[in-house]
């Protein structure tokens, strides 16, 4: 078999978490690019369905936009459900859903951000997203597909699941150390720990042919202040942040044949 029909998902169906956000949306264009059925799953349910609608006009291939709350495995179990009874199979999961709070702007407090403060109740909902959520994602949807005896899964962690956030990426001149804006502690527990659960699950399903990796996205030039934007650009190498297109290459390498030995990176 050639690289090029490797790549092939023709006929595949994907279930994408957080589908409806600015991620979820590319990895759902290029898994239709590779003739795959991407299932958009997003808390939004209409959002969902809108991005599903526009990636099958683009694309002609089927696509499902569906409202679920992945942190609730009857929804998880009734969306798997429905999805076999309509395809008769689920072959990829990327758990890309997770909460991002915005750090605040000059023109609004951020010391809920920091660490000292940080609420459990916002604790609890991240994690509960992020990572209870992908642990729900991937006992009903990875069962399923190790009794099919195929199957992948794909997790999207972050950089900073690898190394702590540089703070003072989000200093504002003149405010006390003690009010300046932090990226919250919860995204790099989240990120970190989905690293884990991939460890895990890698060897877990192993032996019944489901693969399990993550990807550990870098920052994305998602419209931020231009000052923010050129902080950033200063610790990067090759001097910019991505563009949010720039990761559809990997994520169908790491959900294609083409990766077919690739497990638990």
């Amino acid at each position: 078999m050639g690289s090029t029909k490797r790549f092939d998902l023709s006929g595949r169906v994907v279930v994408i978490t957080g589908g409806a956000g600015l991620l979820g949306r590319e990895h759902a264009a290029v898994i239709a690019e590779a003739g795959g059925v991407p299932v958009l799953a997003d808390l939004r349910g209409k959002d969902a369905q809108e991005a599903a609608q526009e990636v099958s006009k683009k694309y002609k291939v089927p696509a499902l936009g569906v409202g679920a709350d992945i942190t609730r495995k009857k929804e998880v179990e009734q969306l798997l459900e429905k999805l076999i009874n309509k395809f008769q199979r689920v072959d990829i999961l990327i758990n890309n859903a997770a909460n991002d709070p915005k750090v605040g702007d000059e023109n609004e407090s951020s010391s809920w951000s920091r660490f000292e403060n940080f609420s459990l109740e916002m604790w609890e909902a991240d994690l509960a997203v992020g990572l209870t959520g992908v642990f729900i994602c991937s006992q009903v949807v990875g069962s399923y597909m190790a009794k099919q005896g195929s199957g992948v899964i794909l997790n999207i962690s972050s950089d900073l699941g690898i190394v702590g956030p540089d703070q003072r990426l989000y200093e504002i001149e003149g405010r006390l150390p003690e009010e300046q804006p932090v990226k919250p502690v919860t995204y790099s527990v989240v990120k970190t720990g989905i690293i884990g659960l991939t460890r895990y699950l890698a060897t877990y399903w192993a032996s019944r042919g489901v693969r399990v990796n993550a990807l550990c996205p870098g920052g994305i030039d998602a419209g931020q202040p231009t000052e923010f934007k050129e902080r950033v650009h200063s610790r990067i190498p090759m001097g910019r942040m991505a563009r949010k297109d720039e990761y559809r290459g990997v994520v169908l390498f790491m959900v294609s044949d083409e990766s077919s030995y690739m497990n638990g990176a």
